[in-house]
C-alpha cells in the first residue's frame, strides 16, 4: 500500500481549508484517509503560526514508514526544517514572454540611439 502525505480540501466555496493527512495514494483527494496530521489555512497571513499546524512526531513516523509527500506538503516540511530543501527548476516559468522581450529590446535600442546622439552632439562642440 503506497502512503502519501497530502492535503485534503475542506471549507466552503472560495474559503479553502486543508487537512494534512496520511492517505492511501489510490483514495480520492477528499476521501478516506488513515490519519490526520495537521491543518493548513491559506486565508491566514503568511507569518501567522496558525496557518500551518502539524503533528511532527506523526509526520516523522509516516516518513519513516516510507510515505511520499506531495510538493506543497514538502514545502511546509522544508519550512519547518524536517526535510532537506529540494532544488527546483522551473526556468521557463520565470522567463519573460515575447512582448516583454520586444519591449526591452526597443528600450535598449532607444537608449543606444540617445547615447549616440549625445556623443555626436558632444563631439560637434
Amino acid at each position: 500500500m503506497a502512503i502519501k502525505i497530502r492535503l485534503a480540501r475542506g471549507g466552503s466555496k472560495k474559503r479553502p481549508f486543508y487537512r494534512i493527512v496520511a492517505a492511501d495514494s489510490r483514495m480520492p483527494r477528499d476521501g478516506r484517509f488513515i490519519e490526520k496530521l495537521g491543518t493548513y489555512n491559506p486565508l491566514l497571513p503568511k507569518d501567522s503560526e496558525e496557518r500551518v499546524k502539524m503533528d511532527m512526531e506523526r509526520v516523522q513516523y509516516w516518513l519513516g514508514e516510507g510515505a511520499q509527500v506531495t510538493d506543497r506538503v514538502s514545502r511546509f516540511l522544508e519550512a519547518a526544517g524536517v526535510v532537506d530543501k529540494k532544488e527546483r527548476n522551473n526556468a521557463k516559468k520565470g522567463a519573460p514572454g515575447k512582448k516583454a522581450v520586444e519591449r526591452t529590446e526597443e528600450k535598449a535600442a532607444k537608449a543606444a540611439d540617445a547615447a549616440e546622439a549625445a556623443a555626436e552632439a558632444a563631439s560637434a562642440e
